[in-house]
């Protein structure tokens, strides 16, 4: 019997992580929950699952994941405020199903540095494919990486088609179900710059062997070429309820936890080169990754920013992009990498952001 904990169980990755553990009770007891703000439906689900112990807000949820005896940690909250729960679950020793991306690109050699060979299981669905995909070879065997995305609602767009575009418009992603910022962040692949980020920390490969190419029908979650020429790629149904149900009980797989595809109907996959131009946001994302240290958390919370600032109608939809590189260019980052240090490298680029934010209006 796995005990899991499930923090950010009110949103996308939390209610499917429940539904996968809700027919499977026989194999995982939930044990602890944390939510961002939704009291109510933390108090439903903690009756649904029979737990006694939740928490509300991240500081609470970090000291849920030390106090609660637990052997994986699925962190689901979305954005920095998941670095705390991140750094308890590995320091305790136990597995952390990752779905927060944000936590690992941000703290970047802190949670690293913690992590025992194979304590970190992928739930992004790019990553589980990846880690699926390297199964099948030696670490010295992989040429590279490669990470699809769908495109996102402005796939084949040029840039100057890009300038009008609504928050409504992006929000209109055409494969998956997500929360706001990241489905923002898919539209400006903002979302694939962190992932590059986030599979250049979790596999150990350089950035000028991860490339991204975009495959709009989302069935090759990613791919791993290898030195004699052969390719893996993981494909399926677009469905996180598959990568979920591996971050909770990795290697093992879940039967049925996802529908196959059908072999019998005639299908296409195409694959198309990333447009840089239209979308400079991966290339910019290897620079921040190359330089490390916090420029990841200045990345990370200048696009925070600018897409609330897009949203509220402050920003365009190239003002996002533009904006992170601002404040990039002008971080000078500390000499030491702590918990203290990112959290005002963080503060100072909010601000920074915001400031550049209010000089476009």
């Amino acid at each position: 019997m796995r005990r899991v904990i499930i923090l950010g169980s009110t949103g996308s990755i939390g209610t499917q992580a429940l539904d996968v553990i809700d027919s499977r009770r026989d194999r995982v007891e939930v044990v602890g929950l944390a939510a961002g703000s939704n009291a109510r439906m933390l108090e439903e689900q903690a009756a649904r699952f029979g737990v006694t112990r939740t928490a509300l807000g991240a500081a609470d949820a970090e000291r849920l994941v030390r106090d609660v005896d637990a052997d994986v940690v699925l962190n689901g909250i979305t954005g920095s405020v998941g670095l705390g729960p991140t750094l308890a679950a590995l320091e305790s020793g136990r597995t952390l199903a990752l779905a927060n991306k944000e936590s690992l690109i941000v703290g970047g050699e802190l949670v690293t540095s913690l992590a025992a060979p194979g304590q970190i299981v992928p739930v992004d669905s790019e990553h589980s494919a990846i880690a699926q995909a390297l199964r099948s070879g030696e670490s010295d065997e992989v040429r590279r990486l490669v990470l699809t995305a769908s495109g996102g609602p402005f796939r084949g767009r040029r840039r100057d088609e890009l300038a009008a575009v609504t928050p409504a418009q992006a929000l209109a992603h055409p494969t998956w179900d997500m929360g706001r910022v990241v489905t923002t962040n898919s539209a400006t692949l903002v979302n694939k710059g962190l992932e590059v980020i986030e599979a250049h920390l979790l596999f150990g490969v350089d950035y000028d062997r991860i490339d991204v190419v975009v495959h709009p029908q989302s069935v090759v979650h990613s791919m791993v070429e290898f030195i004699d020429g052969s390719t893996i790629a993981q494909a399926s149904p677009p469905d996180m309820r598959l990568p979920i149900s591996l971050g909770l009980d990795w290697p093992r797989r879940v039967a049925g936890v996802g529908a196959p595809l059908d072999w019998t109907r005639a299908g296409e996959w195409t694959f198309e080169p990333l447009d840089d131009a239209a979308f400079p946001a991966v290339a910019l994302a290897k620079r921040v990754g190359g330089e490390g240290g916090t420029y990841p958390a200045v990345f990370n919370a200048a696009n925070e920013q600018a897409v609330e600032a897009f949203h509220a109608g402050a920003l365009s939809f190239l003002g996002i992009v533009e904006t992170v590189e601002r404040v990039v260019d002008a971080h000078r980052p500390p000499s030491e990498l702590t918990r203290e240090s990112l959290a005002e490298a963080e503060s100072w680029a909010r601000n920074a952001a915001d400031r550049a934010i209010g000089a476009t209006r």
